[in-house]
């Protein structure tokens, strides 16, 4: 029994020697123990995970004071949302030494796409994401902005679910109590149509379609990061900050060229210059709002195609899901919308449903990083019994 252990580990040794040698390539096999994260990473996930939580409410905020102060149409808040990725092409003027990758510690080499299955990637990305946005305007249009907020939280659920099937994403005890919390915590604003802080004007029938427009945005937005996942995963195969900009450019530049469209084919470009006169914080506050809802809603796109690289499409819109609750909040104090109890109740599920992924995220670490003891220490063990036969 004790030959039978030792010639265990000696062939562990003798496998890791050959995997620390300079001709060896078996890679993969490698790839396969648990990573370290060090501080830069959590150092890029921080400053993701802001532009996130940060972006999304801002933009939120200012989506709603649009429609709350005169603005009418939804294309065109389709459009600022999209468009604004003119802002980031002065990084591609940066010389490529001068740009910080963004590394795994991946040594793989592959054949990069070609352009045809780029196009194909970005362009079906970016039809689903306009798709995606123009309900969420039509949403905004119609709900009160918490109300809005809080049904957002349901894309975590639909995120998950298209992770576990694109994305071989695996369910536990706590992941699932998310998504049943989340779940619950939007279907309770269905009740929500009678509120005076509505501005479809109490119709039901708006409420409806906001409430419906919504939660398929929000459907849509799940499959939009699984989607990008995978893209990351199975086709481009790159780790830079590079690739995170192209993505968002060309998605984006599909987008805004679809919605364009739309804006010019339902005619309600012809009523802009009207209603950019009746805005009622006048011309200047109109095109402002325009202008930096486009900048703040590029930093979120930033923040979450970020983290899709660096973790997942869950985890990304974990994020997400975290920085909800701080919009109903402001828009308590800036918009005067109305925190009654069935809104109360939704919000604490939501945030509830949350922290249970969370901390289902930091056991899956702590397991990584045991794992990771567990390896290295039979490999140090092997290695040394070697040196002793040796």
């Amino acid at each position: 029994m004790g030959e039978a252990q030792e010639l265990q580990l000696s062939i562990m040794a003798q496998e890791a020697n050959e995997a620390s040698s300079p001709g060896h390539t078996n890679v993969p096999d490698r790839s396969l123990l648990p990573r370290r994260r060090s501080f830069n990473w959590w150092l890029r996930v921080a400053i993701y995970a802001f532009l996130v939580i940060a972006g999304q409410s801002a933009a939120t905020l200012l989506g709603r004071l649009y429609f709350d102060k005169g603005g009418n149409s939804k294309w065109l808040a389709t459009v600022v949302a999209l468009c604004g990725f003119p802002v980031l092409l002065p990084y591609y003027c940066i010389p490529a030494a001068s740009r910080n990758p963004i590394t795994k510690n991946s040594t793989v080499q592959f054949k990069p796409p070609s352009t045809l299955i780029l196009a194909s990637v970005y362009g079906s990305i970016g039809l689903l994401l306009a798709l995606d946005c123009y309900l969420y305007s039509v949403g905004l249009a119609y709900l009160p902005v918490s109300t809005y907020s809080l049904i957002c939280a349901s894309q975590l659920a639909f995120n998950a679910l298209f992770s576990f099937l694109l994305n071989s994403q695996k369910f536990t005890p706590y992941i699932v109590n998310s998504l049943v919390l989340l779940t619950i915590s939007a279907t309770l604003l269905v009740f929500q149509g009678d509120s005076a802080d509505d501005p479809s004007g109490g119709s039901k029938t708006k409420y409806a379609i906001g409430f419906i427009c919504t939660v398929g945005a929000s459907a849509g937005y799940g499959l939009v990061l699984s989607l990008t996942q995978l893209a990351f995963k199975r086709v481009i195969r790159k780790e830079t900050f590079r690739v995170v900009m192209d993505m968002i450019v060309y998605q984006s530049l599909v987008a805004t060229c679809v919605i364009l469209v739309g804006l010019f084919a339902s005619g309600e470009w012809k009523g802009l210059k009207k209603e950019m006169g009746m805005y009622k914080l006048g011309t200047v506050s109109y095109v402002m709002n325009l202008v930096w809802t486009a900048i703040i809603w590029q930093l979120f796109n930033i923040g979450a195609i970020g983290l899709i690289l660096e973790a997942s499409s869950l985890f990304s819109n974990a994020i997400s899901a975290m920085g909800l609750p701080v919009v109903p909040v402001l828009a308590v104090i800036f918009f005067h919308d109305k925190m009654d109890g069935i809104k109360a109740v939704a919000m604490v599920l939501a945030i509830w449903g949350f922290i249970s992924y969370a901390y289902q995220h930091y056991l899956d670490d702590r397991k990584s990083k045991n794992e990771s003891k567990n390896v290295n220490g039979e490999v140090s063990r092997a290695s040394s019994l070697e040196k002793i036969n040796g």
